[in-house]
Parts: structure tokens; C-alpha cells; sequence
């Protein structure tokens, strides 16, 4: 079974989180991960259905590796959820800001 990459909280960079956070289709998924604290597969998260399969785990994986979400897997589905805790610790107000301002952006 293929393990997935999670970077410890102190290794969680700044430069990491702004740099996955300013593709708009992954600020999308955090948006849509900030709803439902639970957790959601990868096609619940998705903006929409016609972002390829591969596209999709390529944004998922870029948010992983930059602490944003963990991924587990349950059967055949992956489960994502928002590391808020770990990134407000790291950066206290920095995700619920910008998540505020690319609010206003549209």
C-alpha cells in the first residue's frame, strides 16, 4: 500500500502554504475542506467533475506535501482534512485570512 507523504508539524514552511494556496483550483479544495471539518474524498472536495483524475492528485498531493491537508485512506476512497490546528500553530491567522480575502476577490 502506498504511503503518503505528511510533513511534521515545525517542518510545515510558510513559503510551502503560499505556494500551494495561490493555485486557485487548490484554494478551491481547502474552501471546500473548510466546510466540513469531517473530511471529504477527492471528488467531494473538487471544485467540479471535469478536473481529471490525474490533475486532481496531482493538486491533492502538492497540498499534502505543503502540511495543508492529511490524507488516509478508508477502503478505496482517500479521506482529506484541513490541518488547521498544525498551520494555526504554525501561523496563527494566516489560513482564515486568506481564505477571508479570496472571498472578497469574487
Amino acid at each position: 500500500m502506498r504511503q503518503f507523504v505528511h510533513p511534521s508539524k515545525e517542518d510545515i514552511q510558510l513559503s510551502g502554504l503560499l505556494d500551494a494556496l495561490g493555485d486557485p483550483l487548490r484554494l478551491h479544495i481547502v474552501k471546500n475542506l473548510m466546510k466540513k471539518r469531517g473530511g471529504m474524498s477527492c471528488s467531494e472536495a473538487a471544485p467540479c467533475s471535469s478536473v481529471p483524475k490525474s490533475t486532481l492528485s496531482h493538486h491533492f498531493r502538492v497540498l499534502r506535501e505543503a502540511g495543508i491537508i492529511r490524507t488516509t485512506k478508508q477502503g478505496v476512497e482517500h479521506r482529506n482534512v484541513l490541518r488547521l490546528d498544525d498551520i494555526e500553530s504554525r501561523f496563527p491567522g494566516l489560513l482564515k485570512t486568506i481564505l477571508k480575502f479570496s472571498k472578497e476577490e469574487r
